[in-house]
């Protein structure tokens, strides 16, 4: 990526990212539309609130795995082998040994999870069954996530769509299975997920252990080396904080949502699957961005860096306008695909909500070019930045403004759009400011 033509070859990265997380959404996507058509209003409510959680725990694996693959990709772009293979051997220990703490703490505090979120006790024992089922699929996403994010790094993303769309297919025949043929309910679902979620892990790590002989470690490279551990926290650390600021800030929303009850419960699992799944392609576009540029980074391309920033605004913007042309034309359709047309208060509340996030997509995609961009130029704490001012203002927002009887939960819609645009303009002043008066500093840090 460090040669070439600009918008066409970051097109050529981004296209398989695209395509792979739009399959990786349909393992929550069956999920919603099996349950919600076979299970009810109230299951439906349970796999909603426990998708919002495992997006939350995924995203400190995420980030940790995001950084460390930004790292590699910096050292992949200088031409340092040494460097690389240190840091895939440090950072897959590292990354593993959180996994497995991670998994043991969320079984061990179950019960309390749940109680946080205030779900009601009619959806409590149906999202404890899944939650027992689905958390033991952490480790498969540490895998896939790990190995997804390391060949991406070297410029590979396509392997990891071919391994994500055998298991995405394979969810959707186990999801069918295991809830309607036998019968297994929000169990059912959940196991249909973790099996295709391991499918998935452990294909990719075979394929990049057996087919990419730059990334095969040999017993020199496996050596804990405190400098590369440093070098992958210092990237690491701060891109999970922000992943995970992200995410629990969602968290803390969906705990709100969850107060309003079951129907509004119900609308925001459907529209929050709509949603994400709409602006999906323009977040894998930033992180192929961030990928790009930490490549041309690591090489001291600081024209291709230019003009790629070019072209990504260009191309975010008519992506954006297309697709909040569509969602809000389209939101009710949308809705009826997961929700039983009688079902009208549901579809109702998440009509509203589609419309107004939908119109404003154009924030959450510059919000993704800003992240990809500070990521890639060792400035993580700039995207913690972002996060904190996007989620705070959502959070603060929405709380203070759902309180208010006339406004009600509209008010838990409208700060997202508002949390988007405020971080947008934080992060475009401090790259005028800072950065593009004096864009050689960045090229003073050495990869």
């Amino acid at each position: 990526m460090t040669k070439g033509p600009i918008t066409s070859g970051l097109f050529r990265f981004a296209v398989p990212l695209m395509i792979g997380n739009l399959l990786q959404q349909f393992y929550n996507i069956a999920d919603t539309w099996i349950v919600g058509r076979f299970l009810g209003a109230d299951a439906l409510a349970a796999v909603g609130s426990s998708y919002t959680l495992m997006v939350f725990l995924t995203s400190i694996l995420l980030g940790l795995c995001m950084g460390s693959g930004a790292v590699c990709s910096i050292h992949f772009g200088g031409k340092d082998a040494g460097r690389l293979k240190s840091c895939i051997f440090v950072s897959f220990v590292l990354i593993a040994g959180v996994a497995l703490v991670l998994n043991f703490a969320v079984y061990a505090g179950l019960g309390g999870i749940i109680g946080l979120l205030r779900v009601p006790e009619a959806v409590a024992p149906l999202m404890r069954d899944y939650l027992w089922v689905i958390f033991s699929g952490i480790m498969a996403s540490f895998f896939y996530n790990y190995f997804a994010c390391l060949l991406r790094a070297v410029g590979n993303s396509v392997t990891p769509l071919v391994f994500l769309g055998i298991s995405a297919v394979l969810n959707i025949v186990l999801d069918l299975w295991f809830v309607n043929g036998l019968s297994l309910g929000v169990e059912g679902a959940a196991a249909a997920t973790v099996l295709s979620q391991y499918v998935s892990g452990i294909g990719i790590m075979g394929y990049t252990f057996l087919c990419c002989p730059q990334l095969r470690l040999h017993k020199e490279d496996l050596k804990w080396r405190a400098g590369t551990l440093k070098e992958i926290m210092g990237m690491s650390f701060l891109t999970c904080v922000q992943q995970s600021v992200m995410n629990l800030g969602i968290l803390l929303v969906q705990g709100l949502v969850n107060s309003f009850g079951t129907v509004v419960m119900a609308a925001f699992a459907v529209a929050v699957k709509i949603d994400s799944f709409a602006y999906m392609p323009v977040q894998d576009f930033g992180n192929a961005f961030s990928t790009y540029v930490a490549q041309n980074y690591g090489a001291g391309r600081e024209d291709r860096i230019r003009k790629g920033i070019r072209s990504a605004l260009v191309s975010i913007f008519l992506f954006c306008l297309c697709i909040s042309f569509a969602v809000c034309l389209f939101a009710r359709p949308l809705m009826t695909v997961f929700v039983s047309g009688e079902e009208t208060d549901i579809i109702d509340v998440g009509v509203h909500y589609l419309r107004i996030e939908g119109a404003c997509y154009i924030g959450i995609g510059v919000l993704f070019l800003l992240y990809g961009y500070y990521r890639a130029v060792r400035r993580p704490g700039m995207s913690v930045v972002l996060t904190v001012v996007s989620l705070g203002t959502r959070v603060a927002l929405a709380y203070a403004l759902s309180a208010v009887p006339w406004i009600g939960v509209t008010g838990i819609w409208v700060s997202v759009p508002i949390g988007w645009a405020l971080a947008d303009i934080t992060g475009v002043w401090y790259y005028c400011r800072k950065y593009r008066k004096r864009e050689t500093d960045i090229f003073d840090v050495q990869p």
